[in-house]
């Protein structure tokens, strides 16, 4: 999960970006957490389970308040955009989302970067991909690859007679 505490940093630097350029001479207020979201596709899903703990364990070592979504199902995009509009609405620095819907969320994070608020996609690309400020996924095309070629050194002679299940 080494992962996730780079991308909470991420979220940190915009938001210290936000703060080094408020107003000289504004009011100081007392110093609260920088909100930061993390908006995953299901709470079900192992994979985005074990997300959700590395980016609380990122956020308590931070001093951020991690504030966290799941759709109540896959493809669950209505729940989603809810959470976007929720962080908005809470003055988030930082979205984290693997987005239900590449296309369908694309406008209410479009709000949120317009608010200032850094947007890194998780797993799965928007559409278009400039909808985020950065992707980290995996490219299933060359990871099928390179599985592909340690079955094969692996295998070996008995590849030609291996059985693959998915």
């Amino acid at each position: 999960m080494h992962l996730w505490p780079r991308l909470l940093m991420a979220a940190s630097v915009a938001w210290a970006g936000v703060a080094a350029t408020s107003p000289a001479g504004a009011a100081e207020k007392p110093a609260e957490k920088p909100i930061v979201g993390i908006v995953i596709k299901t709470s079900t899903n192992p994979f985005f389970v074990k997300m959700k703990e590395g980016a609380e364990a990122a956020a308590a070592r931070l001093g951020m308040e991690l504030r966290s979504f799941a759709g109540k199902m896959d493809g669950d995009t209505d729940a989603q955009v809810t959470a976007v509009e929720s962080l908005i609405a809470a003055g988030a620095k930082g979205i984290l989302i693997t987005p239900s819907d590449s296309r369908a969320i694309v406008p209410v994070l479009e709000q949120a970067r317009a608010k200032g608020i850094l947007v890194i996609a998780l797993d799965t690309p928007l559409d278009p991909p400039g909808a985020a400020d950065a992707t980290f996924a995996t490219d299933n095309f060359s990871a099928g690859k390179l599985v592909g070629e340690w079955a094969a050194k692996t295998l070996g002679a008995n590849a030609k007679s291996a059985k693959v299940a998915l």
